[in-house]
């Protein structure tokens, strides 16, 4: 029992925070959950039909976006069934390209991802930043591009990190932290972020040290060095909201200086032109702007504003053929502008529907650039866009084992308790019968800032397919309408999101969707928390739960890795006014005695090292001993995979085949005869 500002709040399974690597009772509790989540999954029908129909359905060829540095291009492929995607390289657009990395050698299991990769400006050696078995941390190798050898040289502890080169390229500026103590890797804070330069060949203990701040240890950083090798950019952050410092380190020069203070507003760098950066920044404008600023003269007095604030939500702006390509949000839509770099605008990108756009980099030289367009029905297609003619053409575009034309994709509004008006999404095939009990699947995040758009996952595909409808709705919290947006689902607000989702399962029903009885619902991470919530508050509303993920004791979520970066969206317990408004909500401390609470199967891993897998195991235990009806409440605990990020291919299948069946058994969708009739023999083969 634990003492909050006077409350005692009890806490009886906080043995199960231990670290299952560690601890011997933790590790035989999850083996014994496993053993009867496995038998319950097992025993469900058409659980292999629809494992062999996934199978088909991701069996098909998939690209990243270009990135040209060096005189080369650098892409991702996937032939369909890869864990992971593997790295190419080609000189020119025409020629052929090469296999560069393929992370699939790398471990037996598949887990082991290649993160990210960052070429040297001028083309001679590749930076790659390794992520083993889902976990946060990254180790960064060198690969010498003329040899493709590895140098014998790595990097350790990195977190948080992008890479920057140097112009160059004889080293790169990255972030870490310090090694932790043996045993605490996975499960303890960490402190003391810290910009070093590593040069090309040396030890890792060579690298020189940047900035740091040992009076501030919760600050993190980021750098950036420009192209020109003038300047880098280091951006101080201290949680997960946009609020930055800017500091600016000149070329020979040890000391930064300031350029923006106070931890206020967003700034993101789109590029720069000499002594010339421009950012996009929410300063004065809720739903973000560009601004040129002289770091010379950095004062706000003398910042030029260049694209104003628009009714629609700028999300991203990158400089590129000494033009600026502004990624704007209108409901949650793409759209996507162009400007002059005087803030003339010059037009749209013409994009082919109702979905979502991403990418547009490169350097303020380049002529050309990439971007991916997708919907909830139709996945990335590569376009590649000529800055100064404006024209778009398809680069790549996959095969598929079905037709997107055979979907539907629609949005809708609803009014959340407080009447105010939340966007859907709505998709399922064509022709689907709707008589109020089709089964759907509602999912939400309401976060963090993050905007959840109509992009494409399989994973929803699949659902479709089987003959269910997704739901995504844009709930308060995110970013889809600015920092207004944001902040009504924070904080002391937080329980507008939860209203948010009720609403959007109550407009389900009340629209002759779906009812109560075949709805099921879906969330990771903060979305596993936002299921746990609404489960709380409503059991009776949904005939399943999946909360993935999920940070579900909101009373020591600061505890552990990263969780104390998370006070800016939730709170901190140590505040009383905070506590009491976390309380009221937190999914491990809200479940009821005697309570018959929707059939549930919780999801985690081993290794999360960013939501640790207690916060599920003590939802879950809690759960199983309130459980007043016969609906199970269940927990799938994943080896060697992490939060999401570098999960292997065979491991995502085997995930939404457990979770679409038991949502299936749970909201009544029965299969047609002939679903997945020709995929069990496939799945039985990537097995």
């Amino acid at each position: 029992v634990d003492d909050y500002h006077g409350v005692e709040v009890a806490d009886p399974f906080r043995w199960l925070e231990d670290d299952v690597r560690e601890s011997e009772d933790v590790a035989a509790w999850v083996e014994a959950q496993n053993a009867v989540t496995n038998a319950y999954l097992e025993a469900l029908p058409d659980r292999e039909r629809i494992r062999g129909r996934l199978a088909e359905l991701w069996n098909y060829e998939r690209f990243s976006l270009p990135v040209r540095e060096g005189g080369r291009y650098f892409f991702r492929r996937n032939d369909g069934l890869q864990n992971q995607d593997v790295l190419h390289v080609q000189d020119t657009l025409a020629a052929e390209p090469e296999v560069l990395i393929d992370p699939n050698e790398w471990s037996e299991d598949g887990a082991t991802a290649l993160s990210a990769y960052y070429p040297s400006p001028d083309g001679r050696y590749l930076a790659v930043s390794v992520q083993d078995g889902g976990t946060d941390w990254r180790i960064i190798r060198v690969m010498d591009l003329e040899t493709r050898e590895y140098l014998p040289n790595e990097v350790r502890w990195v977190k948080f990190s992008n890479i920057s080169w140097a112009a160059d390229g004889s080293g790169f500026y990255y972030s870490r932290y310090p090694e932790p103590e043996e045993g605490a890797e996975f499960q303890n804070l960490n402190f003391n972020h810290t910009v070093y330069l590593h040069t090309i060949g040396e030890e890792q203990s060579a690298d020189q040290q940047i900035y740091s701040r040992p009076d501030s240890p919760e600050h993190g950083f980021n750098a950036y060095a420009t192209p020109d090798g003038e300047y880098v950019l280091i951006t101080v952050w201290h949680g997960t909201d946009e609020r930055y410092e800017l500091l600016l380190l000149r070329a020979g020069e040890t000391e930064p200086v300031e350029l923006v203070t106070g931890f206020e507003n967003d700034y993101a760098l789109a590029g720069n032109e000499g002594s010339t950066f421009y950012f996009r920044t929410n300063r004065g404008a809720a739903r973000s702007r560009v601004i040129a600023m002289n770091v010379d003269q950095p004062g706000e007095e003398n910042w030029d504003e260049l694209i104003p604030e628009s009714d629609d939500t700028m999300v991203d702006v990158s400089l590129v053929g000494g033009r600026l390509i502004a990624e704007y949000l209108s409901d949650a839509r793409s759209l996507v502008r162009v400007f002059e770099t005087d803030g003339t605008e010059v037009g749209e990108v013409d994009l082919p529907g109702l979905g979502s756009a991403g990418g547009f980099e490169g350097d303020a030289d380049d002529p050309e650039t990439f971007y991916a367009f997708s919907s909830l029905a139709r996945p990335s297609t590569i376009y590649r866009y000529d800055v100064e003619t404006g024209e778009s053409e398809i680069f790549r575009e996959p095969e598929l084992a079905y037709d997107p034309d055979d979907y539907e994709v629609s949005q809708v509004f609803y009014d959340s308790a407080d009447g105010t008006q939340i966007p859907m999404f709505i998709a399922h095939r064509r022709g689907v019968q709707f008589d109020g009990t089709t089964p759907t699947l509602l999912y939400g995040y309401g976060g963090f800032n993050i905007s959840i758009r109509p992009s494409f996952r399989m994973q929803w595909l699949a659902w479709m397919d089987m003959g269910g409808v997704f739901a995504s709705a844009n709930l308060r919290g995110g970013g889809e309408y600015g920092a207004e947006w944001h902040d009504a689902g924070r904080l002391l607000n937080k329980q507008n999101v939860f209203d948010d989702f009720i609403g959007a399962a109550e407009y389900l029903i009340e629209e002759q969707w779906t009812s109560s009885d075949n709805l099921a619902i879906y969330g990771r991470s903060n979305g596993g928390l936002l299921i746990g919530a609404v489960v709380n508050q409503r059991p009776d509303l949904f005939a399943a739960a999946l909360p993935a993920v999920g940070v579900m004791d909101m009373l020591r979520y600061t505890q552990f890795t990263a969780g104390r970066f998370w006070t800016d969206d939730y709170g901190d317990p140590e505040d009383p006014e905070h506590f009491a408004n976390l309380y009221t909500y937190s999914p491990y401390h809200n479940i009821a005695d005697g309570t018959e609470y929707p059939p549930t199967l919780v999801t985690t891993a081993d290794t999360d090292d960013r939501v640790v897998p207690g916060h599920s195991f003590k939802y879950i235990a809690r759960l199983q001993e309130a459980q007043a009806g016969d609906d199970p409440v269940l927990i799938r605990i994943e080896t060697r995979a992490g939060h999401g990020s570098g999960t292997p291919t065979d491991k995502e299948i085997a995930l939404y085949t457990d979770q679409w069946s038991f949502i299936a058994a749970h909201t009544g969708l029965v299969l047609e005869d002939d679903y997945g009739a020709e995929s069990v023999e496939t799945a039985e083969e990537t097995e």
